[in-house]
C-alpha cells in the first residue's frame, strides 16, 4: 500500500512539474510566413462526456480562444492566417472520480490571401489529460491547463504540416532553401 501511495505521489509531483506554457517563455521559433489573424472558437454541438463537472460554451470557448491566441499571438511572419475551431466534447471529472481530463475539437486553418482553407477537412484533435494532475489542481486550474495543452497539440500539428506540405511558406522561401542547400556543399570545402 505504501509503495502505490509513493508511485501515486510522484505521478501527481511530475505532472504537476510538466508546464505546457514552459516554451512560451524561450524565444520564439518563427513558423514561416504565418501570423495569426485571428482565431474564432465556438461549440455548436457541445457535448459533456461521462462523469463530469460542468462548463458552460462559453467558458470553454473563452479559454481556449486566449489559450490559442497566447500561443499563436507571438508569431511575427508576414501572412494572416485564421484558425476556426469548434469544441466538440469534454469531460472535467472530479478529482476523486476515475477518469481523464478531456478535450474533443476540430481545427480550420485559413490563408487570409487566398481566403481558402489550408486542410480540406477540419483536422479533429482529442486531448486527454492523466486524472492524478486533478488531484493537485482546482477545477478552473485543471480547464486552463487542458486549453492550454490543446493549443500547443495544435501548434505541433501545424509545423508537422508546414514541414511535411509547405503550409506558410511562399514559392521564394522554397527557392532560397534550395539555393542555400545547393551552395551549402560548394563553400564548405
Amino acid at each position: 500500500m505504501i509503495r502505490i501511495l509513493s508511485v501515486l505521489g510522484i505521478l501527481v509531483l511530475l505532472s504537476a512539474c510538466a508546464d505546457p506554457t514552459r516554451d512560451l517563455s524561450q524565444p520564439v521559433e518563427p513558423m514561416g510566413d504565418f501570423k495569426l489573424g485571428f482565431s474564432e472558437v465556438v461549440a455548436p454541438n457541445l457535448q459533456k462526456l461521462l462523469v463530469s463537472r460542468d462548463a458552460t460554451a462559453e467558458e470553454l470557448t473563452t479559454q481556449l480562444d486566449a489559450a490559442m491566441e497566447q500561443r499563436f499571438g507571438r508569431f511575427e511572419g508576414s501572412k494572416y492566417y485564421h484558425l476556426g475551431i469548434s469544441i466538440e466534447g469534454y469531460s472535467l471529472p472530479p478529482p476523486v472520480v476515475p477518469g481523464k481530463t478531456y478535450l474533443a475539437f476540430r481545427v480550420t486553418v485559413w490563408d487570409d490571401s487566398t481566403q481558402s482553407r489550408l486542410n480540406a477537412e477540419p483536422k479533429l484533435f482529442t486531448n486527454a489529460q492523466i486524472f492524478e494532475s486533478r488531484i493537485a489542481s482546482s477545477r478552473e486550474e485543471s480547464l486552463k491547463r487542458l486549453m492550454e495543452t490543446s493549443a500547443k497539440l495544435v501548434e505541433d500539428w501545424l509545423r508537422e504540416m508546414q514541414a511535411e506540405e509547405g503550409w506558410f511558406t511562399t514559392p521564394g522561401d522554397a527557392e532560397a532553401a534550395e539555393t542555400a542547400a545547393t551552395e551549402a556543399p560548394a563553400t564548405a570545402g
